[in-house]
């Protein structure tokens, strides 16, 4: 899937989800259920109505989550970025502060600086470009998932394209010569 979403090809997304479990996949304490994945790559084949559709589901399953272990930091994320696919701003925002506030870079050196990175796109996707390039240098900051190539290429970060603050960061995490 990732690499369907990086070229951007709607139809290798397809045949990838196609093929994902039934319990979605995980991005260490992320959960993301077959519905997120769904609604990513209805998104990139341009079907909105069945992307918020497949992100509402999602928004749901998050929440039934969050009610069973409330202190589940990749439930909270997840809550959050399906609200932030939704367009529920506040909502998504809540959410991604309180899966950070759960697993701090502090406390986590592993989840800390995921949830961080992924509270840098809900940020995004809800239009505050100035807090989710914070967000995003402090989860590049340290040792993590958001890689130089993560960052080039994955549509998450489509809404940041083209942003001084973005770019920089991103050509710091070019590999060196």
């Amino acid at each position: 899937m990732e690499l369907a979403f990086h070229e951007r090809d709607a139809a290798a997304a397809e045949r990838a989800f196609a093929q994902l479990s039934a319990t979605g996949c995980h991005m260490a304490s992320v959960p993301f259920p077959r519905t997120w994945c769904q609604g990513l790559a209805a998104r990139l084949r341009g079907d909105e109505a069945a992307a918020q559709q497949a992100f509402a589901a999602t928004r749901d399953e998050a929440a039934q989550m969050v009610q069973k272990v409330e202190n589940h930091a990749g439930a909270w994320c997840l809550l959050g970025l399906a609200q932030a696919a939704l367009g529920a701003k506040e909502e998504a925002i809540r959410a991604g502060l309180h899966a950070v506030e759960l697993e701090p870079i502090s406390r986590d050196a592993l989840d800390g600086p995921l949830l961080t990175g992924y509270l840098a796109i809900i940020y995004a996707w809800c239009g505050e470009q100035d807090l989710a390039l914070q967000q995003l240098e402090r989860a590049t900051s340290v040792p993590s998932y958001w890689s130089y190539g993560h960052l080039s290429l994955h549509p998450y970060w489509d809404a940041l394209r083209g942003h001084p603050r973005f770019e920089q960061i991103v050509a710091s995490l070019a590999p060196k010569d």
